[in-house]
């Protein structure tokens, strides 16, 4: 396989995951982003250690979905990650099951 042809199987297989994950995200409640990897979960704990003096992050998800192209099985159960870097968790607005101010009635 030629040098070419990995850049366009690597193209091809992001775009397949932003496909997948604009099909998935409203069913997730959290934005997880390590230095290595990037979640979808519905929950998350978020725990920072202390080893000696050295700062690190315990992070454990639940109902997880994983944004990696060479992992056959995105979706998992639990996930643990353990990191010295920074973590970053954003709760996801979902608009979509918010109720109307004036809700009509019949």
């Amino acid at each position: 396989m030629s040098t070419e042809d990995l850049e366009k199987y690597e193209t091809e297989m992001e775009l397949q995951l932003y496909r997948e994950y604009k099909d998935i995200v409203r069913q997730f409640s959290y934005v997880v982003e390590t230095e290595r990897r990037f979640y979808l979960a519905n929950s998350v704990d978020l725990q920072v250690r202390d080893a000696g003096g050295e700062v690190f992050f315990e992070l454990k998800l639940s109902d997880a979905w994983v944004w990696d192209m060479y992992r056959p099985a995105r979706f998992v159960k639990n996930v643990r990650v353990v990191t010295f870097k920074d973590v970053n968790v954003e709760e996801l607005d979902k608009p979509d099951l918010e109720l109307p101010d004036n809700p009509r009635l019949p």
